[in-house]
């Protein structure tokens, strides 16, 4: 039980006057501590996948598919499968390179999968020994992990007997392990999965409504996003200030050596002595957020409050990025996406620790960025650049085969633009803006007549001055013109006026697929292109075909096709930085499914999936070229069938999760198997943020399900127990409204219906809903309370409740009672009030598990402000960032250094000897229950 003494609040009155009118010289600044040291972990063994250097063969390939070869079952990529004729009695073996043990097999059925089969065994092949039959009740689509257990074997056959429907069998991968698969440890639900990372002893960090952020100078920054983040879904003030943190608080540092000596690194510590992020850079510290955030229960990315114990567990990291470039590239020519649906996409990423948003403005069906009309001086061609959006701004992508949705169309102002950027590097994220040129360009063809010429192409139609616009998706069909000085005039003017709006260091100018320009030209314009990137002092970047050209120095290639030496020439010829996106490990509208309606498969000669996108290592995808040439990876997304944020968002996440850890983590400690893991439990945290993510066969993607909408009837006071069923673990003390307790030994991870009983009526408190209440008792207020692993669950005491006892109960979602305990409140606290001061109790009553009494309450009320009872949380004292809701001093107030500090300093300390004085009179009285 906690005891707070009426001395000990005077006394903490003067100590907090005294601390204010202190000048701001005298007060120190917070010590930087060293950066943090993680434990070395284990590294985890995973057995060897035997079907990989066996031989298979089948009874059939199916006829129709005949590219669905035997080898596509065993060749470790999921995106591609072996499929049968339609007969039941079809089997597909594989042949192991040496005989041995088999544990157990693992077989993914994409499309077309067996009913029932049986798993067969032979030293030869010839006879047969039946060890497991398998009927299965779920269709294509699922993973089956048979445990065999055979000692020795040389064959292993799948020996169909029923197909699930009219087609054949189908087999992505048939994996063979003679060991165990590891059992993971619950490792830290993080992705990307961080370099350095531990769980601790230290106890557990509780987020309260007291809690304050603390920062200063560069860390402000990544403080107040945070702040900003968690206020919605806790409902707590968390002003971002500025001095020294307390056990209840998140610290943010940024200073010199407080992490690893690498770019954009920084560590992080959470235990029951608080959050401590510290970093070299405000970059650093942004990221420690986004981990942060994952630390979380997954309602910390609510949008609405969630009443739940906002808790971390002990753990230490430290981690930085394998990759500078992690970027995300959006089609916005093919089909639009507003202002609001690029800051959603820009949300979605920026939390996965993606640093690049490549925008996509201009294509054959589309131009998307306006460009102002120069003064006549500098337009000696004549052209009206206003026409770019107002003609092909209208313009968009057709339907395309199955795609019946037109493309959206649409542009961005100079100041939507502008707002893009701002948004994305308030979240992190740099802005890459691509003009792509010299071919996809029908879109500035159709819009600009002096850009038709006896190169450009396509060709306008006779009687027209420019081509029709585009809608279809096809490639390589038009052509700036090399000979014509409107096209260098245009080009030098768009890239003008777009390098002023963007503050990033690179434009990309494409350059790919320029397949009607002849090679003179194509390097004649490519060559004057990168020039005027150059001497707008920007870094060029373009698609791999540019790379044939002489590029200018620190060049960057974005390789999306190949990959050979002739890929690697062009890096080494040009001394080039790379990124990577190769189509079949990045490219979103792929399929990632044969479930998905919409989307190619050219890249992976059928779906490129979760794990295709994971299980690569960019410093082993071109011949010669090392990570010292890299720089970085991005996942994008073209808009041949992808139309609006729901399409959108299925296609790219899961898969956008792959790519960021390929981007971010060391490829020492990527695996497959664990990332899966540890992607799946971020299904209830996209299901709150609002995004669509397709649901992959073979992860166990966690919900977020909603509190009920109905809540049960409150149980009637006059038919509780003797004794509660559990114990609540409310303390036997006086409580003042709006302190926040922690309630335990609840059913775990449910939502629970929480009423404290006997209020005057018309005083519910914040997020607090009256309902009616028996006769006699008074009206009950209710709030759905969320619990945790642990059994454990918030309350806040109503804030407007009058002095006496009161009852707490609570209930399942169908009413069933789970327990209750009484309550004492006291007098409502003044608002003036200083912070109070707690000490440990010596008084062991325990808390009551018997139904209460209800006399009125005799002790005297008490005046200590809203705390957690199971802390003893002190209020931080600091300067108060004017960039969230203020709770403490400003700077302008502790800076008044004249004769009035002096006196007020007086003050202080006759106040705090008459606080001392009053100690051995006057104490808090405990609950009498």
């Amino acid at each position: 039980m906690k005891r707070t003494t009426t001395a000990g609040l005077a006394c903490a009155a003067a100590l907090g006057l005294f601390a204010a009118v202190l000048p701001t010289t005298f007060i120190a600044t917070p010590a930087q501590a060293a950066p943090i040291v993680v434990p070395p972990h284990t590294p985890i063994e995973y057995p060897a996948n035997l079907a990989l250097t066996g031989t298979a063969t089948a009874s059939s390939v199916e006829s129709a598919a005949s590219g669905n070869t035997v080898d596509k079952a065993i060749d470790n990529n999921t995106g591609t499968r072996w499929s049968s004729n339609y007969v039941d009695a079809t089997w597909f073996q594989v042949e192991l390179a040496v005989a041995g043990p088999i544990d157990h097999v693992k077989i993914t059925w994409p499309n077309a999968a067996a009913r029932e089969y049986t798993l067969q065994t032979s030293a030869d092949g010839v006879a047969w020994t039946d060890v497991k039959v398998i009927t299965s009740a779920t269709g294509p689509g699922r993973v089956d992990v048979e445990q065999l257990d055979v000692a020795n074997t040389k064959f292993i056959r799948m020996q169909g007997a029923k197909r699930w429907a009219a087609y054949g069998y189908s087999i992505s991968e048939f994996e063979i392990y003679a060991k165990p698969q590891p059992i993971l440890p619950d490792s830290l639900a993080l992705v990307p999965q961080p370099a350095e990372s531990a769980t601790t002893a230290d106890g557990t960090f509780r987020l309260l409504p007291s809690s304050k952020i603390v920062a200063s100078g560069d860390a402000v920054a990544a403080a107040t996003y945070f702040a900003q983040k968690a206020r919605k879904s806790t409902g707590f003030a968390l002003p971002v200030v500025e001095g020294t943190a307390t056990a209840n608080d998140v610290a943010f540092t940024v200073g010199a050596e407080l992490s690893e000596d690498k770019p954009e690194s920084y560590t992080l510590q959470a235990d029951a002595n608080g959050v401590k992020v510290a970093a070299n850079t405000a970059a650093g510290a942004l990221n420690g957020v986004q981990t942060l955030r994952q630390l979380f229960p997954q309602w910390i990315e609510s949008q609405t409050t969630v009443h739940t114990p906002w808790t971390v567990e002990g753990v230490v990291i430290s981690d930085y990025p394998r990759y500078e470039h992690r970027g995300v590239g959006i089609d916005v020519a093919r089909s639009f996406y507003t202002v609001d649906e690029m800051k959603e996409h820009i949300d979605n990423a920026a939390q996965f620790k993606m640093n690049r948003l490549h925008i996509h403005l201009t294509d054959d069906q589309g131009w998307r960025i306006a460009i102002d009309q120069p003064a006549a001086a500098d337009n000696p061609a004549g052209i009206k650049y206003t026409d770019l959006t107002d003609i092909s701004g209208k313009t968009a992508m057709n339907t395309n085969g199955s795609q019946s949705e037109v493309g959206h169309t649409g542009s961005y102002s100079k100041s939507d633009y502008q707002d893009i950027v701002k948004y994305a590097g308030d979240n992190g994220m740099m802005v890459i803006p691509e003009i792509d040129m010299p071919g996809h360009t029908t879109a500035a063809l159709h819009a600009i007549p002096e850009l038709n010429s006896a190169k450009s192409a396509p060709k306008p139609k006779p009687g027209n001055a420019t081509p029709d616009a585009q809608g279809t998706g096809d490639v390589g069909v038009s052509s700036f013109d090399a000979d014509n000085p409107a096209t260098y005039e245009f080009t030098k003017e768009v890239l003008t006026q777009l390098a002023a709006m963007t503050p990033g260091p690179f434009i990309h100018i494409g350059g790919d697929e320029s397949h009607v320009t002849k090679t003179p030209d194509y390097n004649k314009m490519i060559k004057a292109f990168t020039k005027q990137v150059n001497d707008l002092d920007k870094r060029v970047i373009g698609w791999n075909e540019y790379g044939s050209a002489d590029l200018p120095p620190n060049s960057v290639i974005q390789l999306w096709i190949g990959g050979g030496k002739s890929e690697a020439d062009k890096i080494i010829k040009n001394d080039a930085k790379v990124i990577l996106s190769p189509a079949p490990k990045t490219y979103i509208p792929q399929k990632q499914d044969n479930s998905e309606q919409f989307g190619g498969t050219w890249a992976c000669s059928g779906p490129c999936t979760l794990q295709t996108h994971y299980d690569w290592d960019p410093a082993q995808y071109i011949t010669g070229i090392g990570d010292d040439r890299i720089l970085g990876v991005e996942t994008v997304q073209w808009g041949e069938w992808i139309r609006g944020m729901d399409q959108t968002e299925s296609y790219q996440y899961p898969r956008t999760l792959a790519t960021a850890e390929v981007g971010w983590s060391q490829q020492a400690n990527r695996n497959y198997a664990d990332f899966a893991k540890r992607a799946g439990k971020l299904g209830g945290r996209m299901a709150l943020e609002g995004l669509n993510h397709f649901n992959t066969a073979g992860v166990n993607w966690s919900t977020a399900p909603a509190a009920p909408e109905t809540a049960p009837a409150v149980v009637d006071l006059a038919t509780l127990p003797e004794n509660s069923p559990v114990d609540l673990g409310i303390p036997a003390t006086v409580f003042n409204g709006g302190e926040y307790l922690t309630m335990k030994n609840l059913p775990a991870n449910s939502w629970l219906l929480a009423a404290v009983h006997g209020l005057a009526a018309g005083t519910p408190g914040e997020g607090i809903q009256a309902l009616a209440a028996e006769p006699g008792t008074g009206p009950a207020t209710t709030e759905w309370v969320r619990s945790n692993a642990a059994g454990e669950a918030p309350l806040t005491i109503p804030t407007d409740a009058a002095p006496g006892d009161f009852t707490v109960t609570v209930q399942d979602a169908e009413g069933i009672l789970i327990g209750f305990a009484g309550m004492r409140i006291a007098a409502e606290v003044p608002e003036t009030t200083p912070p109070a001061t707690t000490e440990p109790s010596d008084d062991t009553t325990p808390p009551a598990t018997t139904k209460p009494a209800t006399d009125p309450a005799t002790t005297k009320p008490a005046t200590t402000p809203a705390t957690d009872s199971t802390t003893s949380a002190v209020a931080t004292q600091g300067t108060v960032h004017t960039t969230a809701p203020s709770n403490g001093n400003s700077t302008d107030d502790l800076a008044n250094t004249g004769s009035t500090s002096s006196l007020l300093i007086g003050g202080a300390l006759l106040a705090l000897i008459a606080g001392l004085l009053t100690l051995a009179v006057s104490r808090r009285h405990s609950s009498t229950h």
